[in-house]
């Protein structure tokens, strides 16, 4: 094996959303013995940077659901954006429909002002409609999107194409504990010949150029490295790691991972919260 390709949250990632001491020794094992290590991931670039400049680790990084592919050195190495026309249409959209929403671009992730406030009042909606219900695993997956870095704060989307900065736009997720709404973004979204569609997590859609996915971004970049597609694997956990986990020699799901990912991985490894990258590298080594 000469390269492995590691989705974060739900994967690399534990529940407390850090890089356990046994996963980074496994890392740093995996790139001593010569294996390329690459972080697949949701999040943007420079939210992976500050997860793994404190281990002393540099990386390729393929961000934005494929969007984007950086070097070890930090430079841009290829992206797919969406087209700015249609990204403005896409925003429209969400902003009207008062959804919550990230927009991932070359410069941030920007985000409504009054996103958290959103995403309050759909959860008081939930917990009015559902006075036992245990709104604690809500909250969480709230902080999980709030604990990104390189978040910029706007009033309106409108002020992404007001300015004379250069944006590329990645990736656009939007975000809802309304079970009618997220079915409405599914319902607008899906099937659309230029955007791919995929969710990383229960209440949220992501919307990526066409040839952006994770699957192809890895395809792109073990040819850069020369190194056969045999010869790579990916873990992960969701529905965006659904092309990576394809397209990869061995595709590993993880023990937590959804039904229909484990059904198309090649092996299946313990949970994120039990050390399964290190589990399957050792294995792998």
């Amino acid at each position: 094996m000469k390269l492995i390709a590691i989705d974060l949250d739900g994967t690399l990632l534990n529940s407390r959303h850090q890089v356990s001491t046994e996963n980074e020794q496994a890392l740093k094992e995996a790139q001593q013995a010569g294996i390329e290590i690459v972080v697949s991931t949701g999040r943007a670039h420079f939210d992976v940077l500050s997860i793994f400049e404190p281990l002393g680790m540099k990386t390729w990084v393929i961000s934005a659901n494929g969007a984007a592919i950086h070097a070890p050195d930090g430079s841009l190495y290829h992206c797919e954006t969406i087209h700015a026309s249609r990204a403005r249409d896409i925003l429209s959209w969400l902003e009207n429909g008062e959804y919550y929403y990230e927009v991932f671009t070359n410069q941030a992730i920007y985000t409504p002002e009054t996103g958290r406030q959103l995403l309050d009042i759909e959860i008081d909606r939930v917990k009015s409609a559902n006075p036992e219900q245990d709104l604690s695993v809500l909250q969480q997956a709230a902080e999980v999107q709030y604990s990104q870095s390189g978040f910029a704060y706007i009033q309106s989307y409108r002020e992404l194409f007001d300015t004379k900065e250069h944006l590329d736009f990645y990736n656009i997720l939007g975000f809802s504990f309304d079970e009618k709404k997220l079915k409405a973004g599914w319902d607008r979204f899906r099937d659309q010949e230029d955007l791919t569609l995929v969710s990383s997590a229960d209440h949220n859609f992501e919307l990526s150029a066409r040839n952006a996915s994770k699957g192809q971004a890895l395809k792109r970049l073990a040819k850069r490295l020369g190194i056969p597609m045999a010869e790579t694997a990916a873990a992960g956990d969701s529905l965006n790691d659904y092309s990576m986990l394809q397209a990869a020699g061995k595709g590993v799901a993880m023990g937590n991972a959804r039904g229909d990912i484990k059904e198309i991985a090649d092996a299946v490894t313990l949970t994120n919260d039990q050390n399964g990258i290190a589990h399957m590298i050792k294995n792998l080594l």
